[in-house]
Order: C-alpha cells, then sequence, then structure tokens
C-alpha cells in the first residue's frame, strides 16, 4: 500500500498542481525533495571552453536555469549583452522569465509551444542567418546538437551550468521511510546511490520521467514500476494517477 510517495523536484507554487489533487483523493502525503541542484560554473570553467558571448548574435534558452546562469556569467566576465541580442525559448513562460534580466521585447524574444526545441526549429529557420549560442548544463547529450546541424544554422553549445548530487543529511537518511520514490533525471539515481550505498529497494516502488532515467534505473540494478510518458499518459501527475487507481484494485 503506498501512502508516502518522494517527489524528485522542488514543491509546486501553485496550489492548483495535479500532485495536492491526488495527495487528496488517495490519501497520500507527497513529499518534494530535490536528489539534485543545479550550480554555476567559474568564469575560469567558462573561458577555458573558448566561446566568446559576443560573437554570437541570439541565445537559446532551454530552460529558467539557464537564463540564470547566463546573465550572471556575462556579468561575472563583465560583458555587455546587446540592446539587438535575440532569445529563441522552449515555452512562453521561460521567455518570460527574461525579463528579469533584460526589457522583454517581442521583436527580439521567440518561443514555442511545447517545451521541445523541434517545435522551436521553424521559427530559428525563418531567422537562418543568426549565430545562436546554447547554455547547456555538463549533463547533456548530442541531440540538440544534431538537431541544429540537420537545419545547417549556426550554433555554439557551451556548458554554463552543472547538475551535482543534493546530499541528505544525516536525519534525512535517518528517517528515509517512503513507500514510492519518482525520479526526473539520471542523475537523481545518481545522487540516490550515492546517498544510499546500501539501498535496498524491496518493496519501495520507483517511478521515472523520461527514457534516460528509466534506464538508468534499471542499469543501477533496480526495479523500474511506473515509467512516463506514454501515449495514454504523457505527464508524471496522470500516469501516477493510474498506479495508484491499480494499486487499488
Amino acid at each position: 500500500m503506498i501512502k508516502k510517495i518522494l517527489v524528485s523536484q522542488p514543491k509546486p507554487t501553485s496550489e492548483k498542481s495535479p500532485y495536492y489533487d491526488i495527495a487528496e483523493r488517495f490519501g497520500v502525503e507527497l513529499v518534494f525533495r530535490p536528489f539534485i541542484k543545479v550550480e554555476g560554473i567559474s568564469a575560469r570553467e567558462f573561458r577555458n571552453q573558448k566561446v566568446n558571448i559576443l560573437d554570437h548574435t541570439a541565445i537559446v534558452f532551454t530552460s529558467r536555469h539557464a537564463i540564470d546562469h547566463f546573465f550572471t556569467l556575462a556579468k561575472e566576465l563583465r560583458v555587455n549583452i546587446p540592446e539587438d541580442m535575440k532569445y529563441f525559448c522552449v515555452t512562453e513562460t521561460i521567455a518570460l522569465y527574461i525579463q528579469k534580466y533584460v526589457q522583454y521585447r517581442k521583436r527580439k524574444v521567440f518561443f514555442g509551444s511545447t517545451g521541445r526545441v523541434d517545435d522551436l526549429l521553424p521559427t530559428m529557420i525563418k531567422h537562418k542567418t543568426e549565430k545562436y549560442l546554447v547554455p547547456m548544463s555538463d549533463v547533456h547529450n548530442d541531440s540538440l546538437t544534431q538537431l541544429l546541424d540537420s537545419k545547417k544554422l549556426n550554433h555554439t553549445e557551451c556548458v554554463m551550468y552543472k547538475t551535482v548530487s543534493n546530499d541528505f543529511t544525516e536525519e534525512e537518511v535517518k528517517t528515509f521511510d517512503y513507500d514510492m520514490l519518482i525520479f526526473f533525471s539520471p542523475s537523481g539515481i545518481e545522487s540516490l546511490t550515492k546517498n544510499f550505498p546500501n539501498f535496498d529497494q524491496g518493496k519501495i516502488a520507483i517511478g521515472t520521467f523520461g527514457p534516460a532515467t528509466a534506464r538508468a534505473v534499471t542499469d543501477a540494478g533496480l526495479r523500474l514500476d511506473l515509467e512516463a510518458p506514454s501515449d495514454k499518459y504523457p505527464s508524471m501527475t496522470s500516469a501516477l494517477q493510474h498506479y495508484l487507481i491499480m494499486q487499488e484494485d
């Protein structure tokens, strides 16, 4: 019987989050506790990549982390971002976040609707003369690079932030009594095995979002009980709700 679930993400800022509906409907306790955290790299680490921000005319942002660390690094490097710099973001939410650092102008901020770079590509192709810079995490694959290469876009990828383990305190280790763990990245699985080297899964269910995270679970020799997304359940919350219904039967 699942009564206590650890969700390895920050607590939702909205009270309307589907997670709260799940907690109420199924009478489960949800604990939001990230296994990983994001840190910016130093100016020296960035310089070692031999990338000049001002050689580019457009920035591609895939997350708010990327925006924060891009502008933080630019400030540390004393780089003044030109007024005519263009920004291409995977969602409108990320695009609006730019207002934290620069004046928002629709003529220089573009965004997709699905959260996937594929959806942003048609707009980028319309601006194919731009020189794109893509700030990334140290944990990434080559799919984005290959995608931009396939459209013959002029682009440079660079690491601006890194994912590290968000270590558990001794007290947290002692009170680790969850019936289910939910992960959203392979780094979360690495953090689990680092913080709990003698982790015995037993009856603890593990759910994941994304194929890479699912693979990390099986590679770690653990049992995967819930995998999202799927055609029928595109979000973690919809998949989790279905899983809990099945557990009741």
